[in-house]
């Protein structure tokens, strides 16, 4: 294949002319560093015969804070007015409208600091697009409705930390058939390690790699991964700049070893170090957490005695063909009690048998055991669990739900007219971090209940309403249930 240095060039003049706007970079000169004029060139600069882009495809996996979406942003903005492609159409999407607004505001400052692009584009931010009319193109933040995204005609698309993505709808939705009448698409993933081996954001990890090593081939996919192995010394620093290209420039080296040491001596807050920091995959949700300790917790929770007392709620939908899951936790009333939890699972019924098969887990046997419950059909009937927690509420005092932001926006809205506080919830590091930590205090100082609750391995809705159960004693706040006259039941 041709590579021209001009086209590459092109690319890198463009990016480079913008200016940086946040911290001590604000106003300066996009001046790419090795690792993204690499990229760069590769994306850009390999041409085939008839003179398009070689890659379709870039698959780029990098630890945080290594700037990577101030460059999407970059090629955003190259794609919407430099790339000469005729009305071309610009999307950014991610789990969520919050995370995809990321890279776009950023481009949107980029574009507020260059006076000819000032010029040249009209930025409409209560829809967050920015549109160039010289070439009737327009550049777009797309939300997590899957089904608004059809009869897309794309010319870049690019999908912000699809380890988040709890399904491959919307990526596939987005870049299967959407570019096929465009010359030269780009498909561009930018993320960063997820925290279980499974999931659409493993899949793509799993292709890059397989691409990498030569098990796989595929001339139009670009993959690009700066991550450690399993095997790795993490606490040789030396192995830290393997993950972070930009250490030493974006990221100075004295806050990543100040942030080792910090947590090092803490499981929950290493695998999370592993996993952002030095972009390394977790094998599981609870890695982190030693398994015969929280067994010693496995004491008795009975519902009955529950009823009508204060809990807080955290759902986990996950997607609709896998496991959701809905726990209580219930916030010790003096000092001898424990933090009760009670928690509830579910699995599509028509899906079962292949799910048992395919993860080697004995999902037929916890249902048969009464620890999972099914519901009719291929895929999780979401109405049936909002009228399983809705009668969950005339039992138990639930002060608030909170819940994943992904795909969870109708049954949030749905629980809020039946009467429920609802609070949204990241799966990030700011968000996780806290109740995590504390999950492992409880367990390894036997303060925390679960019975022995099998299922209950799958944390996350058990770390959201424990976050909720910790800041929100019992005793504070008046109840829904008052609201809604509702007699609790004592």
């Amino acid at each position: 294949m041709p590579y021209s240095e001009a086209h590459a060039n092109h690319a890198i003049k463009f990016i480079q002319q913008l200016k940086l706007t946040k911290g001590k970079w604000a106003g300066k000169p996009f001046i790419l560093l090795p690792w993204e004029v690499d990229l760069i060139k590769r994306l850009f600069g390999t041409l085939r015969e008839d003179g398009t882009r070689k890659y379709r495809t870039a698959y780029v996996e990098i630890g945080k804070k290594n700037g990577k979406s101030e460059l999407g942003a970059a090629i955003a903005l190259y794609m919407l007015c430099a790339d000469g492609e005729p009305n071309a159409e610009v999307y950014v999407a991610a789990c969520d409208r919050q995370q995809a607004s990321i890279i776009f505001n950023t481009s949107m400052n980029f574009v507020e600091g260059n006076k000819t692009l000032t010029k040249v584009t009209n930025t409409v931010r209560s829809t967050k697009r920015i549109v160039y009319p010289q070439t009737g193109s327009f550049y777009q933040v797309l939300s997590s409705d899957v089904k608004s995204k059809s009869g897309l005609n794309a010319s870049c698309v690019i999908l912000d930390e699809i380890w988040t993505y709890p399904n491959p709808d919307l990526a596939k939705m987005l870049t299967t058939g959407s570019g096929d009448a465009r010359t030269q698409p780009l498909f561009l993933y930018l993320t960063t390690a997820g925290n279980q081996l499974s999931g659409y954001g493993w899949e793509m990890h799993c292709k890059a790699k397989d691409i990498l090593k030569g098990r796989r081939v595929d001339p139009t996919f670009l993959s690009i991964i700066y991550g450690l192995e399993d095997s790795a010394d993490i606490e040789d620093e030396n192995n830290w700049y393997k993950a972070n290209p930009s250490l030493g420039h974006t990221i100075q080296i004295e806050r990543v070893r100040e942030h080792y040491n910090q947590v090092k001596d803490d499981p929950a807050d290493l695998a999370l170090f592993k996993q952002l920091r030095l972009n390394m995959w977790l094998k599981q949700e609870i890695k982190w957490m030693p398994m015969d300790k929280w067994d010693f917790c496995n004491f008795i929770v009975d519902p009955e005695e529950l009823k009508g007392r204060v809990c807080y709620g955290g759902l986990d939908l996950s997607s609709t063909s896998d496991i959701t899951a809905f726990v209580l936790v219930f916030p010790p009333e003096d000092e001898e009690d424990k933090y009760q939890v009670l928690p509830f699972f579910w699995l599509p019924e028509e899906t079962l048998p292949l799910r048992v098969k395919k993860d080697a887990v004995p999902y037929d046997i916890w249902n048969q055991q009464g620890l999972l419950n099914l519901t009719e059909g291929n895929v999780v009937h979401y109405g049936f669990i909002e009228k399983f927690i809705e009668r969950l509420g005339e039992q138990y005092n639930i002060r608030e739900i909170v819940y994943d932001r992904w795909g969870a926006t109708q049954m949030s809205q749905n629980l809020e007219e039946m009467g429920f506080n609802v609070v949204p919830f990241g799966q990030g590091f700011k968000d996780m971090s806290p109740p995590t930590k504390e999950l492992m205090r409880l367990t390894l100082s036997r303060q925390i209940a679960h019975g022995g609750h099998p299922v209950l391995r799958w944390m996350a809705a058990l770390i959201m309403g424990l976050a909720r159960a910790m800041v929100n004693p019992p005793d504070e706040g008046s109840s829904i249930y008052d609201e809604r006259d509702m007699i609790i039941l004592g």
